[in-house]
């Protein structure tokens, strides 16, 4: 896939969603997702709504979808809400993990395509100092491909850790209010080169402190990077209406 968005000439996940649901219910329908993924990443718990037919109830939309997607794209759940509902304006926070292989093994078919298979051991403690400065607003515009200062640069990280990914390596996972373009995987690039001797952990809260006091990192891969979870708060929802919104914004990345 050529990522989330839907493009005119490459296959991209909502394009692939919209197809089908064209193919199922003789219209087209608009999708709209949680926020856009890149070329590479992927997502176990990605959002997106769509407005069907009332003959359509969530339990067989979601069959019927399974039943005509290509074999890399699958529909976990599926529910009714209310119409005012939009994934990605009434998103409350997001959640990423990313998988850093660092045995052999992480370099086989298997695993390569999900994870970056680095095969280098890496200092825990390095990894773990490095995530502790996290947590909390700070401004991540080191931390980001330029270009986007109408959207602000500030993030609130509630969680942001490593663990063991069973035997294959490391994984980071973070929950956030919101995230700047790449910004994982810039976080996750300037963490492993900490681990690896190459840069000092005072480097990242530095850069946190004063975007402008170096430059981060190259970014980590993106096979690595998966979008795991998405929280929403109660209904009513408290976005604007969907009249109020310019059809481009459901594009936009969170």
């Amino acid at each position: 896939f050529f990522g989330w968005q839907v493009q005119k000439t490459e296959r991209t996940v909502q394009g692939v969603l919209e197809a089908a649901l064209e193919r199922l219910t003789g219209a087209p329908r608009p999708v709209i997702g949680s926020g856009r993924t890149d070329r590479g990443v992927h997502a176990t718990g990605q959002v997106a709504a769509v407005t069907v037919p009332d003959r359509w109830d969530a339990g067989s939309l979601r069959k019927a979808l399974n039943a005509v997607l290509p074999d890399d794209v699958w529909v976990a759940h599926a529910e009714a809400v209310p119409l005012e509902f939009h994934p990605r304006y009434d998103a409350l926070r997001r959640s990423y993990e990313y998988r850093v292989g660092t045995s052999e093994q992480s370099r086989s078919p298997f695993h390569r395509r999900t994870c970056w298979p680095l095969g280098r051991e890496l200092d825990r403690d390095a990894l773990d100092a490095a995530a502790a400065a996290l947590p909390g607003r700070h401004s991540f515009r080191a931390f980001a491909r330029a270009g986007q200062p109408e959207r602000g640069e500030y993030c609130t990280v509630e969680e942001a850790a490593w663990s063991a990914w069973g035997d294959l390596g490391v994984r980071f996972t973070i929950t956030a209010d919101r995230y700047l373009h790449h910004m994982v995987r810039y976080l996750v690039g300037t963490q492993v080169e900490i681990a690896l001797g190459r840069r000092q952990v005072a480097d990242l809260g530095r850069l946190l402190d004063d975007p402008d006091a170096g430059t981060t990192s190259p970014p980590a891969p993106p096979e690595g990077l998966f979008l795991t979870h998405v929280e929403y708060g109660p209904p009513p929802y408290t976005g604007r209406p969907h009249e109020d919104r310019a059809p481009e914004e459901s594009a936009l990345t969170p």
